[in-house]
């Protein structure tokens, strides 16, 4: 029995060559991404243009030039040219406890320990890990958190109007963010509704809050608020903001959840309906899963738009993070002129990396669940 040798390649065939080196490594990346076409590389060349104009005086203005240990405008000044960095410093605690009492700080870490841990597992965890997230989140730790934080039960009351600067700010966002989903979830499934009553009542109540600006709905929860309260009961001015917040926050929710729910295929709902699913059980099970999965971006762009309006609480007394960096700037004692840009731009940063961070989780999370497109 003879045997057949095979060649690798077919008679006259060559070997494949391996590709130009101008389409790998690094300069295939740069010829790619930033030289693909003449227009392209006009672009590239003027960016970096522009990076070398200003990153040089920037550095210098935020870090050589910078007074990183100061205790007065004087210590600022002996470098006007540059940032002073020891003024966020020396007022680091106010601007993130505002005016709570310094020896019962612990206690605001603590609660931010937990709450960061308790989102951790929300956000990350698996199966039961991210359902006892939730149960806790939304049950005994905000019985708990308040205690903490105001007082009480053996601990020392510390009154609301001394709660300020970052404390202030995540205490509004984390509440309005939580109370806004199921809220906007909700009023979303109840302008769906085929109950006339129950439609028109949402459809009222979406279109009021998302008519009014928020500061006029601050002033509403603050003034006008406690005169549809019996009398003898008060609601302190904390409370009044976050259900301000919470509402107003929520009717945009509803409106980003009902675009998912419409995006629904009607066969979704038949199928649900062929399996003998009630309505609550279709809900839960296939239609909401598929709308929110969908409308990711826009909730997560809700929820940054509450984070950065946080900031309107001032109109009503509240000091949030923002107020707290501006209140620090009017003190006689550090009025130099570098000062006010420096705590501005540690503000900014400081919004930047909340903000930044809930975007990229949202693009995490998209990829996760295979819904988005190529980021």
């Amino acid at each position: 029995m003879g045997q057949f040798q095979t060649s690798a390649y077919a008679p006259g065939a060559h070997p494949d060559l391996p590709p130009p080196p101008s389409t790998v490594g690094i300069v295939g990346w740069l010829r790619t991404n930033l030289f693909s076409s003449v227009f392209n590389s006009v672009l590239t060349i003027l960016a970096i243009f522009l990076l070398l104009v200003a990153v040089p005086p920037l550095l210098d203005w935020s870090i050589f030039d910078a007074a990183w240990m100061a205790e007065s405008k004087d210590d600022c000044l002996k470098n006007p040219d540059g940032a002073c960095w020891g003024f966020v410093t020396s007022r680091f605690g106010q601007f993130m406890y505002g005016f709570y009492p310094s020896a019962e700080r612990w206690r605001v870490d603590l609660v931010g320990v937990l709450t960061v841990l308790l989102i951790g597992m929300v956000l990350f965890g698996k199966g039961k890990i991210r359902g006892y997230g939730v149960l806790i989140f939304l049950a005994p730790f905000p019985v708990a958190a308040f205690i903490l934080l105001y007082g009480g039960v053996g601990l020392t009351v510390v009154e609301t109007n001394q709660w300020g600067g970052m404390m202030l700010t995540l205490v509004i966002a984390v509440t309005g963010i939580t109370a806004s989903l199921p809220l906007g979830v909700l009023l979303a499934l109840g302008r769906r509704s085929n109950m006339p009553i129950i439609r028109n009542l949402c459809v009222i109540f979406i279109e009021f809050w998302r008519g009014v600006p928020l500061i006029t709905i601050l002033f509403m929860a603050s003034v006008m608020f406690p005169l549809f309260m019996p009398e003898g009961v008060n609601f302190n001015q904390l409370l009044r903001a976050l259900i301000g917040v919470a509402l107003f926050s929520a009717a945009y929710m509803a409106e980003v959840i009902r675009g998912g729910l419409q995006a629904i295929p009607k066969g979704q709902y038949e199928a649900a309906s062929a399996l003998g699913l009630g309505y609550w059980q279709s809900m839960r099970l296939i239609i909401l899963p598929q709308a929110l999965t969908i409308v990711i971006p826009g909730i997560v762009n809700t929820f940054i738009g509450l984070f950065k309006d946080t900031t309107l609480v001032l109109i009503i007394g509240l000091i949030d993070f923002l107020s707290a960096v501006n209140t620090g700037t009017q003190d006689v004692k550090w009025s130099a002129f570098t000062v006010p840009m420096t705590a501005y731009v540690f503000a900014a940063i400081v919004y930047f990396i909340f903000c930044f961070g809930m975007s990229r989780y949202s693009i995490s999370l998209e990829k996760n669940l295979a819904t988005g497109h190529k980021q």
